[in-house]
C-alpha cells in the first residue's frame, strides 16, 4: 500500500463485536485507515447490539480457542446484560494520535513521539 488506503469489509471472525454487513453473513461493517505504506491511523466499526447474536459469537470464540497454552477467556456477562437492556445502535472510531504525530513529524519509530520519555530507549 503506497497511497492512503481504507481496508473495508472484514471477515466476521476478525471482528466479533462488529455488526454484520447487510446481505453478507460472513462480513462485518468495519474499516481501517492506513497511510505511508503500513501505518495504521484509524480503526472503526459499527457495534453489534443484538444480545443473542453477540452471545453466540462469544460461545463460538470459546469453541475455537485451544484448551491450553493461551490466557483463559470467558464470556463478558456484564456486556451481554447491557445489550439485553437496550443498548442503542453505536459505532466506534479509534484514531491513533501517536501514529498521526509520527506521520506529521516524519518519525519512523513511535518511541520518538510518545509522551513518557522514560519509556524511550536510552541513546
Amino acid at each position: 500500500m503506497i497511497e492512503p488506503t481504507f481496508l473495508t469489509d472484514y471477515p466476521l471472525s476478525m471482528s466479533p463485536l462488529a455488526k454484520t454487513k447487510p446481505g453478507e453473513e460472513r462480513v462485518v461493517e468495519r474499516f481501517q485507515a492506513f497511510v505511508a505504506g503500513e501505518l495504521e491511523i484509524a480503526n472503526a466499526y459499527t457495534e453489534l447490539n443484538n444480545p443473542v447474536e453477540q452471545r453466540q459469537r462469544f460461545i463460538d470464540q470459546l469453541k475455537d480457542r485451544p484448551a491450553e497454552g493461551e490466557e483463559r477467556w470467558t464470556i463478558d456477562e456484564d456486556f451481554l446484560f447491557a445489550l439485553e437492556h437496550g443498548m442503542p445502535p453505536t459505532g466506534g472510531l479509534g484514531i491513533g494520535i501517536d501514529r498521526l504525530v509520527m506521520l506529521l513529524t516524519n518519525q519512523a519509530s513511535i518511541r520518538e513521539v510518545i509522551l513518557f520519555p522514560q519509556l524511550k530507549e536510552k541513546g
